[in-house]
């Protein structure tokens, strides 16, 4: 591992995380939103839900302009646009007005999503850009645990709005490691063949790809079960089980850690058992966990500890699952990375709204539905992995599988 790669992981790593910090930080203060804005458990997780929405919708923009223009320019748009759409955030006086200025930050948080991706597979495939993609998480992922820590101590101190302000003051630091730290990868003579049409065509090559399409809904929905467990369980821990928000911070943070850890042995794995064999053996075991939480709530249990010691050694599976299907879609894509990483989070994104925004027609501070929501995620994601890798024990052809 070379001190470069290291290098290149932190700070890839620091501005892919910069738009999940604005969702981690926010989680704890989501009842105090509600009772500051008048608006009622439904309306503020909208505020979440438009995010997800933008996030996912400025990735399709924010790829090819990434292959046309270079990967710098775009992300310095994106950067500044999540900058001042955070600061009106921290002045917004009704629910709506947060909520559409949370979608004008999902908008700008995008390019900080997309292009890290792109910028990966730009300079690496197989397994080293599995391991450059498991770094990248390492970064990314302390976000769940710092975050909602550094947010719980923020509105301690000053308020949910101090949240928001503090988003703003990460937005102008990303724009100075955008600056300074982070070369262009995306040489001119590789630019020329890339435009508007191009980019349409991209997409209509990647919509048309079964196994690329496979691979990035297994991610997908692995990543909606969690984004599931994301909107409700404040409401969950804090008022049904009583947690302060330090103490859902922790809880909530030792989920990301599980998967952090998980994370770093991915491309150990993958070279030993070839990426597609360890999706499949962790997306079982991911939903055998989820199973056994959704049988125990089902029947009227109702013990925290159980909820969490489940959900780490979920967490912990989807760990290996996330990054490896995405090297794995991106694999043969090399000359039009930008947009087929943004497709991807896209995709990704839309998906966790979607399900966060049916979990939310049923939101309660029990954590049963919670639960259902988390499980339907996982359990499609083993269904599609069996249907893109095969099962368990079956090798498959199609793309070296």
């Amino acid at each position: 591992m070379t001190s470069r790669m290291l290098r290149l992981a932190l700070v890839l790593g620091l501005l892919s995380a910069i738009g999940p910090f604005a969702i981690d930080m926010y989680l704890p203060a989501l009842p105090a939103i509600g009772a500051s804005l008048h608006a009622d458990p439904a309306q503020v997780q909208m505020s979440l839900t438009a995010f997800f929405i933008a996030i996912g919708i400025g990735q399709l923009l924010y790829g090819p302009v990434s292959d046309m223009a270079g990967r710098k320019a775009p992300l310095f748009f994106g950067l500044g646009l999540y900058t001042l759409a955070s600061v009106g955030c921290a002045l917004a006086r009704d629910v709506e007005m947060l909520v559409a200025l949370r979608f004008v930050q999902g908008l700008g948080a995008a390019a900080g999503m997309a292009i890290p991706r792109a910028v990966v597979r730009d300079l690496h495939t197989g397994n080293d850009a599995a391991r450059l993609m498991s770094l990248l998480m390492l970064v990314f992922s302390v976000s769940p645990i710092l975050a909602p820590l550094a947010g719980s101590g923020l509105i301690a101190l000053s308020g949910w709005r101090a949240v928001f302000w503090f988003a703003a003051a990460a937005g102008l630091a990303g724009l100075a490691l955008t600056t300074f730290s982070l070369t262009e990868t995306r040489s001119r003579s590789q630019r020329l063949d890339s435009s508007l049409g191009g980019a349409l065509r991209a997409y209509g090559v990647l919509l048309r790809d079964g196994h690329y399409l496979g691979l990035v809904f297994i991610g997908s929905f692995a990543m909606g079960g969690f984004f599931v467990y994301l909107a409700n369980s404040s409401f969950v821990f804090i008022d049904h089980y009583g947690f302060t928000p330090t103490q859902y911070s922790l809880a909530f943070g030792l989920n990301a850690a599980a998967f952090i850890g998980a994370a770093q042995f991915t491309a150990a794995l993958g070279a030993r058992l070839g990426l597609p064999r360890l999706v499949r053996r962790a997306a079982l075991a991911s939903a055998a966990a989820m199973c056994v939480m959704l049988v125990y709530f089902l029947a009227g249990g109702d013990d925290f500890r159980v909820l969490m010691a489940l959900q780490f050694v979920g967490s912990a599976f989807v760990g290996w699952v996330i990054p490896s299907t995405s090297v794995l879609a991106l694999e043969t894509h090399g000359g039009i990375a930008g947009t087929a990483s943004a497709l991807m989070g896209t995709l990704q994104m839309l998906t966790g709204a979607l399900m966060m925004g049916a979990s939310s027609l049923f939101v309660g501070h029990s954590p049963v539905m919670m639960v259902v929501g988390m499980a339907a995620g996982v359990f499609g994601s083993l269904l599609l992995t069996w249907l893109t890798l095969g099962a368990p024990g079956q090798r498959m052809r199609v793309h070296g599988a």
